[in-house]
């Protein structure tokens, strides 16, 4: 195998950054990749709140036991979606894929960062949704803090070929 550079063969999940603040165009490029993604029916049910607030962000680590590392980031990407979208229940997986955008073009553009998860954990959305103030109609479903990676470490090998099954 080819040993070329590739974000999904090298993305890993970073939770500690450098004081270093992210350009604003790098975060444009984030939101670019998200908004990039294939969404059921072209649906497109995201939108994208940038958090750099640092009393924001320190709630937002109270949200989930795994969101410590948010009392540490310079910012964040809060994806949410529209509750009156065409296919609600399709809107989780077009988050995902939106979400999955941004990490492997965060790691491209020498960034790092962690998916928490808020969805589909009612609480912890809801609780993400009163510390943004975010509107009634929409629905929290992860956040994104990101940075300058503190360290550099390479992804698990985790291809298992007793996992793969043919069908003939």
């Amino acid at each position: 195998m080819e040993n070329k550079y590739d974000p999904i063969f090298h993305r890993v999940s970073v939770r500690q950054w450098l004081d270093t603040p992210v350009e604003a165009e790098k975060t444009e490029r984030l939101l670019r990749a998200a908004m990039a993604a294939p969404s059921s029916t072209n649906q497109q049910p995201w939108e994208f709140y940038i958090v750099t607030n640092k009393t924001l962000l320190k709630s937002l680590a109270s949200c989930s036991q795994y969101a410590s590392c948010l009392a540490r980031a310079q910012q964040a990407i809060v994806p949410v979606w529209r509750r009156k979208c065409r296919l609600p229940e399709f809107a989780p997986i077009d988050l995902s894929i939106a979400m999955e955008h941004i990490w492997l073009e965060a790691d491209a553009l020498g960034l790092g960062g962690v998916w928490l998860s808020l969805a589909t954990y009612e609480e912890r959305m809801k609780k993400a949704e009163d510390i943004l103030s975010l509107p009634n109609d929409v629905r929290a479903f992860a956040v994104f803090p990101y940075g300058y990676p503190k360290m550099e470490r390479a992804q698990q090998e985790r291809y298992d070929k007793a996992r793969v099954h043919f069908i003939s």
